[in-house]
């Protein structure tokens, strides 16, 4: 089966779908791949509220084709080849894993894009803060974004949020009257999610499952421009993978091979092919697209496809306070402190964005449940044990701290071939471990977090000793102006091929604490504009 479009877009999460919309828009013909299937949110909701494991995945249906990893099976879906397991996730379905995001919609800090030039790590971005930052209004127009105008979190502004703030819940008030005579800025956090209505989407009614599931849709997931696209004649694919990217000697993509669910293949023409995958399935699928002229794999020429995976390696604390907070209501997260993203001494030490948790202990125990079964093994029942469940978990606190890890070449994403999934694509092999920067900054929070404990006054604290995985998969085909040392030019094209674009978070050559997704909608709309520039050349 052959099929014929202008921009066909792999994949259908934030990137894909954002720029499926925004060329769509302008009239050109488009074809939107995805490996995974649609999603029926009432059902996704039933099987999450049966779930007795409440993992971010645990909504979902695992699928036979087109798997995802999960959480609590780290080594079932990556073959993991590190010191440590990477267990960060992602889901493959229409929407992508804009499904099971938090919603949280911050932006990067100036000086997260010249990383090398001021602090002598990392690289420098292609593009400035002020190069992106009329995208990023773009971006947060797109995603919907509610925020506070009174404080840019260290990222000026040339356009205010398109909705008002989530309100702050009672316990971000109780860390802000804490910490307010510290250097501790609690401030709310901007989010993708309807602070009022908008359209057919309620606003925010505080299920507290943001993670794994809105079941309302108030939170942005990416099906909303999947849909938008497609009611501008852009062309959906389900369950249909890619699978091998064919190029002519010059580098120009010829043609994409696809196999569907059913067994079917065939090949899409296209004029402009915008990969728009992840962290992993980015350099997954351009690595297994090697072909004589690109033994390397497509786009591969500098060699640096797949390497300088990173992630926002997490030092994650919880504590029993003396008094009533009132967590397990609202939003997963909705304030958090983003003064310590933008320290002068980063040179030394790393960059640290604090997220105070609305959820108690679910994150780190498994509360309330795990709570409850304590409780019931210690002999406590009906009414006693309802007494002291309520009362214990109306002290539940918990902090997290998203540190940041530098890119190191080591830490790749390869291929597995003694394992092929039926997609026809190898298994995803990575390789993976922190560097002394990002193992400082986790020592460095396991303090700050203590220090917050003691202000806030608690009776217990703990920390999990091995840093957690954020979901945020980045870096494994940066962009750079010099295609020796990148993947991708300052516009997302591949350096050797004129005619592909790669779009999310893997382009991007440093991570700084920011919540990755408004910075990938940002960049998603800049290579909209030169995808559809191509389209003339």
């Amino acid at each position: 089966m052959d099929l014929h479009a202008d921009v066909l877009v792999i994949g259908s999460g934030v990137a894909g779908a954002l720029v499926a919309s925004r060329v769509a828009r302008k009239g050109a013909n488009v074809i939107i791949m995805e490996a995974g299937p649609r999603v029926d949110r009432a059902a996704s909701v039933r099987r999450y509220q049966s779930a007795s494991a409440k993992t971010p995945e645990s909504a979902y249906a695992q699928a036979a084709f087109a798997p995802h990893p999960e959480t609590d099976k780290p080594y079932a879906f990556y073959a993991q080849q590190g010191p440590r397991p990477f267990n960060s996730t992602y889901l493959r379905q229409v929407g992508g894993t804009t499904w099971h995001w938090l919603g949280t919609a911050i932006r990067l800090v100036p000086d997260d894009f010249e990383m090398k030039s001021r602090f002598g790590l990392g690289v420098d971005w292609p593009i400035s803060y002020a190069d992106l930052e009329p995208w990023y209004c773009q971006a947060e127009q797109e995603l919907e974004v509610a925020g506070d105008n009174d404080d840019d979190l260290g990222s000026p502004r040339t356009a205010p949020y398109p909705f008002p703030p989530i309100a702050q819940s009672f316990l971000d008030r109780a860390w802000r009257n804490a910490l307010q005579e510290a250097d501790y800025k609690v401030r709310p956090t901007p989010q993708a999610r309807l602070s009022k209505a908008s359209g057919d989407r309620p606003a925010c009614h505080g299920s507290a499952s943001c993670i794994p599931i809105c079941p309302i849709q108030a939170k942005y997931d990416a099906t909303i421009h999947v849909a938008r696209a497609q009611s501008l004649g852009a062309r959906l694919l389900t369950e249909t993978c890619a699978n091998f990217i064919e190029c002519r000697p010059d580098g120009r993509v010829e043609a994409v091979r696809f196999i569907r669910s059913d067994g079917a293949t065939g090949r899409v023409f296209a004029r402009a092919v915008c990969v728009a995958g992840n962290g992993v399935e980015t350099p997954r699928l351009l690595l297994a697209s090697a072909s004589e002229s690109f033994a390397g794999g497509v786009a591969n020429r500098s060699d640096q496809l797949g390497r300088n995976l990173i992630d926002h390696p997490i030092q994650l604390s919880w504590a029993l306070a003396r008094q009533p907070v009132w967590p397990y209501r609202g939003p997963g997260a909705t304030s958090g402190i983003e003064n310590y993203r933008d320290l002068k001494d980063r040179g030394a030490n790393s960059a640290l964005r604090f997220e105070f948790g609305n959820e108690g202990w679910n994150w780190p125990t498994g509360a309330p449940e795990s709570t409850a079964r304590e409780l019931a093994l210690s002999g406590l029942r009906g009414k006693a044990l309802d007494t002291a469940l309520r009362e214990q978990t109306s002290r539940h606190i918990r902090v997290a701290a998203l540190t940041e890890q530098l890119p190191l070449a080591s830490n790749r994403v390869t291929l597995d071939r003694t394992q092929i999934e039926k997609t026809g694509l190898p298994r995803p092999a990575i390789y993976f471990q922190l560097d002394r920067y990002t193992e400082r900054a986790l020592g460095a929070a396991k303090h700050l977090h203590e220090d917050m404990f003691a202000r806030i006054g608690v009776e217990a604290f703990w920390h999990k000793d091995d840093a957690q995985a954020a979901g945020h998969i980045m870096g494994t085909a940066r962009m750079g102006d010099d295609p020796a040392t990148s993947v991708v030019d300052k516009n997302l094209r591949a350096h050797a091929h004129r005619n592909l674009f790669l779009v999310g978070a893997a382009v991007f050559p440093t991570g700084g604490t920011a919540n990755p997704t408004l910075t990938i909608a940002a960049l998603a709309l800049r290579a909209a504009d030169a995808i559809l520039s191509s389209l003339t050349e």
